[in-house]
């Protein structure tokens, strides 16, 4: 073998021989979406000079991405499955008013340790039943995500209004976990912050190097092969789902750390933040692609672009209109990808 022989191919069908670093970096979506949300911390800095980007909006965008990064880990699973979840606002809720009742009559705000553990649970069973379900219903009976998730956020919304009589029971949380979960730090770091931390890590983990991660992206790669391979999709779809449950009712527990109270009508639009962030990491909503990391990133654009538009005095119901015109201009330039792909 001569030692020309032995060098790659200067060209390709006609076309310049492209490093696989370079392709690699063009096709890496989590590159991008980072250098979208540098663009924003620039604009937002410059347009607010001294007035974004202090310690204390950083702090803030931390605390308040936190819940919705945990939201967002879970909805990455689904939507790499080519699924949908439009409840998990609603199941929120139901989890936080299951465990907020408890709290109430086990002593309220002066609720003890063993009160608070015993909510955790409650929450967290509550909402990863009600994900299981939904993803039962998906896997055996057929039934498009889409509906099934937009009945379920009227229903798990419908229970808790019903046990409520539609008001935030006052109560609803201890204040041990307030002042631990909710306004405690270490070394500086919110309890927030890093309880998101490292539900982040650990399901990026599972994702990327488990066979539980393996047979989600195969699922929503091609679903036909997978059942032809002996993969169970049914028993997979609800583990999948009873997961987005199980970080919904850990979202419960997180929100009433923060706040106290149940928040019934403060949940409609999670489902919209949330798949925006997902969508935005670059999970294809047609399935198959997705990691953790871009949903980590694709968090924080809505939460800066929410937390600049105030500094530099938008009125506040133009921060709805943003995070829905960055959604659509996400899934577009998803399906600009998936064509691109296609024709590869």
């Amino acid at each position: 073998m001569t030692a020309q022989s032995e060098k790659a191919p200067a060209a390709v069908g006609g076309r310049a021989a492209v490093p696989d670093w370079v392709r690699r970096a063009a096709t890496l979506n989590e590159l991008w979406t980072f250098v979208i949300l540098v663009a924003l911390v620039l604009f937002f800095t410059i347009a607010a000079p001294g007035k974004f980007f202090t310690t204390y909006d950083i702090t803030q965008i931390a605390v308040n991405a936190a819940i919705y990064l945990v939201l967002g880990v879970g909805m990455t699973f689904v939507i790499i499955t080519a699924g949908i979840d439009l409840s998990i606002g609603s199941v929120l809720v139901l989890a936080a008013v299951a465990a907020g009742e408890y709290n109430i009559h086990h002593g309220g705000a002066t609720s003890g340790w063993g009160t608070v553990a015993f909510c955790v649970v409650i929450a967290l069973a509550v909402g990863t039943a009600w994900g299981a379900l939904q993803g039962a219903v998906v896997a055996t009976g057929k039934v498009p995500p889409l509906i099934v998730t937009l009945g379920g956020l009227g229903a798990a919304l419908g229970i808790a209004e019903l046990a409520t009589g539609g008001q935030d029971p006052a109560g609803a949380a201890s204040t041990h976990l307030q002042n631990s979960l909710g306004f405690g730090k270490v070394l500086g770091i919110p309890w927030m912050v890093i309880l998101a931390a490292v539900v982040t890590a650990v399901f990026g983990a599972v994702l990327a190097g488990t066979r539980f991660g393996e047979h989600t992206l195969a699922i929503g790669s091609n679903p036909t092969a997978v059942r032809r391979a002996g993969i169970p999709v049914g028993r997979q779809l609800v583990k999948v789902y009873g997961l987005m449950g199980l970080l919904a009712g850990l979202g419960a527990v997180m929100w009433l750390a923060s706040y106290g109270t149940t928040s019934i009508a403060g949940h409609s639009t999670d489902n919209l933040k949330v798949i925006t962030a997902v969508v935005l990491g670059g999970t294809s909503l047609f399935g198959g692609r997705g990691s953790v990391l871009g949903t980590v990133i694709g968090v924080f654009i809505p939460a800066v672009l929410t937390t600049g538009l105030i500094v530099i005095g938008v009125q506040q119901y133009w921060q709805d209109v943003a995070v829905g015109v960055v959604l659509v201009v996400a899934v577009y330039i998803d399906q600009l990808r998936r064509k691109t792909r296609e024709r590869a």
